[in-house]
Order: C-alpha cells, then sequence, then structure tokens
C-alpha cells in the first residue's frame, strides 16, 4: 500500500497535473485586451498585432531595432551630485533612484547613442518611461547637452525620442533649471547648421513639452501619443468643458499643426534616414548594396582549323 502511495499515485498526478506557465511569457494589450506571446510582441517592436496599440519600448531595444545590425556605441553622459535637496516623501530619493535602476537595468531616464540608421550617421538619444516616468532631472539635462554636443563634435543630426511626465519633483528648481539648459543645447545644433528631429512617444508631458520636445526642425509622433504640457483630466476640471474626442493625441495635435507626421513605430527607420539625408543635403537612401560585377573571364585562344587531307592525295605507300 505505501508503494502504491508514494510512488504510482504521485506519478500519476504528474502527469495530469496542471502545468505552471510563467507570468512573463504573455503580455496583455492595454487598449483592446489581447493576450500576446512574448517574442511575438518583441519582433513586432512592442506593437500590438491585434489593434496596433503602441505599447512602451526600452531605450535599448528601440536603439537595436534603429540601427543598422542593432550595433551602436553609447555616449558618456556626466553624473550630477547625488540627491542634492536631500529630498525625502514616502521614500528617500537616492532609494528610489536605486529602485529603478534596479527595475530597469539602466543608470537613469535618458540613454545616448551614436551609429548608422541605413547607413546615415547619427546621434540619437530617448528616455525611458518605466525610469521614474522619464522624469527630466539634472541627469536628463546633461544627457541632451552631451548630445548635442556630440552631434556637433562629429558633424552629425541628432534624433531625440521623448517619453516623460514632466520634471523631477525630488530635484525641485534643480529639475526646472534643464529647460533652459536644454534650450541651449539645440541652440548649439541650430548654429552649426545640424538637423535635430523629435520623435514623440506616449506619453510627452509637462516641462518635457514645453522644451526641449517641442524645438525639432521636424517633429514626427507615434500613433495615439498624449503630447500635452498639462493633462487633458487637469485642464477639463479646471475650465469645467468637456474636451473634443481625442484632445492632445497625436493625431488631433497633427490636423492642428503642431505636428509634421505621425508614423507607426515599424516605419520609423525608413522616414528618419529619408529625413536626416535630405535636411543634410545628402543623396538619397540606399537600402542594400549589390555587388559589383565580375570581369568577364578571358576568351579562349581559337586554335587554326586545318582541313583533314583527301583520301586522294594520301601517298600510295599510306592507303589501305
Amino acid at each position: 500500500m505505501n508503494w502504491i502511495s508514494n510512488y504510482v499515485r504521485p506519478k500519476i498526478n504528474s502527469l495530469f497535473s496542471r502545468r505552471e506557465v510563467p507570468e512573463n511569457l504573455w503580455t496583455k494589450c492595454d487598449n483592446c485586451g489581447t493576450m500576446l506571446f512574448h517574442r511575438e510582441l518583441a519582433d513586432n517592436l512592442q506593437v500590438c498585432t491585434n489593434c496596433d496599440h503602441h505599447m512602451q519600448i526600452s531605450p535599448r531595444d528601440r536603439f537595436t531595432a534603429l540601427f543598422d545590425g542593432g550595433i551602436f556605441t553609447e555616449v558618456v553622459v556626466p553624473a550630477p551630485i547625488d540627491d542634492p535637496l536631500k529630498f525625502r516623501d514616502q521614500k528617500r530619493y537616492p532609494d528610489r533612484l536605486k529602485a529603478a535602476q534596479k527595475g530597469t537595468g539602466e543608470a537613469e531616464a535618458m540613454l545616448v547613442a551614436e551609429g548608422e540608421i541605413l547607413k546615415t550617421p547619427v546621434v540619437a538619444a530617448a528616455q525611458d518611461f518605466s525610469f521614474m516616468a522619464g522624469s527630466m532631472g539634472m541627469y536628463v539635462g546633461n544627457a541632451i547637452i552631451a548630445a548635442a554636443e556630440r552631434a556637433v563634435a562629429m558633424g552629425r543630426p541628432l534624433v531625440l525620442f521623448s517619453a516623460a511626465g514632466g520634471a523631477r519633483m525630488q530635484e525641485g528648481i534643480l529639475s526646472l533649471m534643464q529647460m533652459p539648459r536644454t534650450t541651449v543645447a539645440v541652440e548649439m545644433l541650430k548654429e552649426a547648421g545640424l538637423p535635430y528631429v523629435v520623435v514623440l512617444t506616449h506619453p510627452t508631458t509637462g516641462g518635457v513639452t514645453a522644451s526641449y520636445a517641442m524645438l525639432g526642425d521636424v517633429h514626427i509622433a507615434e500613433p495615439n501619443a498624449l503630447i500635452c504640457f498639462a493633462g487633458p483630466r487637469v485642464i477639463e476640471q479646471t475650465i469645467r468643458e468637456t474636451l473634443p474626442e481625442g484632445f492632445q493625441r497625436a493625431e488631433y495635435l497633427l490636423d492642428h499643426g503642431m505636428l509634421d507626421r505621425v508614423t507607426p513605430r515599424s516605419q520609423h527607420r525608413e522616414e528618419l534616414a529619408t529625413i536626416l539625408r535630405m535636411l543634410m543635403g545628402l543623396s538619397p537612401v540606399v537600402h542594400g548594396d549589390l555587388p559589383r560585377p565580375s570581369a568577364p573571364a578571358p576568351a579562349e585562344a581559337v586554335q587554326p582549323h586545318t582541313e583533314a587531307p583527301a583520301i586522294d592525295s594520301l601517298p600510295s605507300g599510306d592507303s589501305a
């Protein structure tokens, strides 16, 4: 009886028991509720395959998809002073930073890199909304200045992907000072005659919208991205009026002249390369190089043709 209870029954139960599925294999779309397999979602650049809803994507994954061969070099960003105001709310500011660094694997809310997009050399910067809501602190200001200085030094255009909830409250006035600092960085690019293209992603709000996110030569947005200074709920409660449908979304802003393009994420490579090459006065985009034609093989030497002698002309001793 012990043999049956201790061996046979657990073996049978293990064959028919329900296997646990890891939670990170599936992601639920925020828009339509479809359950999406993680590999399929990653291959589609974090865009829902059912409704084309653009989910958040990390700067590193974005750059891997954007640059040729997924190859890019990170630009060093000077680190600011840690916790200059000794700020504390429910947590100490350094504790919040450590938690965000552990959750994202990144040092801060912006990543700066250089590489090529369809053989077009560029410097790019991207905000990470998952890092304290992509809030603009001193590090983000330093990152944009470092990106602009690198672009000027290399003679390359700058592409910036914005995604932020606004200024970082834990840094107070020092965070707000990044608005004029980043504006000066953009002016450096304009004085050098280099293009500055901004891609606004969901959401881009607050002081980010009021500074470097809306100072580009060309403004592109991802579909249905929220782009505003104050959010629609705050405006609606303040003026006590019902706002138009789609208010402050990318398509609404495009119709009202605040954006130049609304482009799906899968088309960013082609779009950016085309725009940047036009602004830089370069030749059109080259999608691939054809192999150099091989040299024709040398013709073989032709042997002179000699006719066989007639049988009548053979010597008599050689006749059969």
